[in-house]
């Protein structure tokens, strides 16, 4: 355990994005850390937040906390992007590490402003891709690297499908499934897409905001391929569906000597098949598990006690700091997914394949 206690400060939005999926209350669970303050706009959220965090402090205003506490790391919470550009930039000028949640933003631009300042402050910030940090993940990618499921031919992502089916479920939960396809196959150089609305071609002017400001979207229904480096091709399919709504949010990975199909959390069921033809019925064994020890072994983790992914994430990010490395999944991946959502509308908007990275770095859906 390092010698030094980190400072934690958590920044909440009660109403407009509260506190992420859990990114206040990990904290707790870190032995190396204390949390000095929290603050929310919100009178009666942050009263809350105080009782939930046992936070000294409390605050309306996220800026004269970050003056006042001086933290180490912060804890940007809200779910909602609108609002990451302005806390990271905070963060990063005052030169406070950072975990925030995902998406990152809404725009390239915004991105592009928030990876310079990372850089040019030298702090940290993790983004809360938590499959990322999957112990299981860990062993799919040393098989892949191993050549244990041969040439990576096709990754094939569905994003959860319910209500938000389309343009929502690609910039909500696809960033999972583009941030682990990254991971597995490295940047995409290349996406074609093509949104549909009511099972045609939907038109630029049918863009729409989301019910969270997440930047415009557009199509109940969307398909997107991504070109990686050698045999790779990666698809993404999402739609509003009728039956199944969020039973096929997953990742299979194909290989030429076999396959993965994994689901997305720490624990997340993962699956290895070594059958060559795909075909579920032709193979030497069953499918097999994969824990975090290995291929068909038995899971000696503590699945309950540790399944909270952003525990994960504050320790790799405070081993990041201290070993002055970037973290497993920074600001620069949150960015790179977000480059692989915003690409389809780029794609779709020009009706041809695109060149990642994009030339277009505002939102490809915004009104000129």
């Amino acid at each position: 355990m390092p010698a030094k206690k980190y400072r934690v400060a958590v920044i909440g939005r009660t109403g407009k994005g509260n506190y992420g999926h859990g990114l206040d209350t990990c904290w707790l669970k870190v032995p190396n850390v204390e949390i000095v303050a929290v603050s929310d706009d919100d009178e009666t959220g942050r009263a809350a937040a105080v009782k939930r965090l046992k936070a000294p402090q409390a605050y309306a205003d996220y800026r004269q906390m970050l003056d006042k506490e001086k933290p180490d790391i912060a804890a940007i919470c809200p779910r909602w992007p609108d609002v990451h550009p302005e806390m990271v930039l905070a963060c990063a000028d005052r030169g406070i590490h950072m975990f925030c949640e995902k998406p990152l933003a809404r725009t390239l631009a915004e991105a592009d402003v928030m990876v310079e300042a990372c850089e040019r402050k030298h702090v940290k910030c993790a983004i809360a891709h938590q499959t990322r940090y999957s112990p299981r993940v860990k062993i799919v990618k040393e098989m892949i690297t191993s050549g244990q499921l041969g040439d990576i031919v096709e990754l094939r992502g569905n994003g959860k499908e319910d209500a938000r089916g389309g343009g929502e479920d690609m910039m909500v939960l696809g960033t999972h499934i583009f941030d682990l396809m990254r991971h597995f196959a490295g940047d995409a150089r290349w996406c074609f897409a093509r949104c549909n609305v009511e099972g045609r071609k939907a038109l630029i002017a049918e863009a729409r905001e989301a019910r969270e400001p997440i930047g415009p979207i557009l199509g109940d229904h969307v398909t997107a391929q991504y070109g990686f480096d050698g045999l790779t091709l990666g698809t993404f399919f999402t739609h509003k569906a009728k039956a199944g709504a969020g039973k096929r949010y997953s990742l299979e990975i194909r290989g030429t000597k076999g396959q993965v199909q994994m689901g997305f959390g720490v624990f997340a069921p993962t699956y290895y098949s070594d059958d060559v033809s795909w075909m579920h019925g032709q193979s030497k064994t069953a499918w097999q598990p994969i824990t975090s020890n290995g291929l068909n072994k038995p899971e000696t983790l503590d699945t309950k006690a540790i399944d909270n992914g952003n525990i994960w994430i504050v320790n790799d990010l405070i081993d990041a700091i201290e070993k002055d490395r970037l973290p497993l999944d920074g600001v620069h991946d949150g960015r790179a997914a977000l480059e692989m959502i915003l690409a389809v509308y780029e794609s779709h908007r020009q009706d041809k394949a695109v060149e990642l990275p994009l030339k277009n770095r505002n939102h490809p859906l915004a009104k000129a």
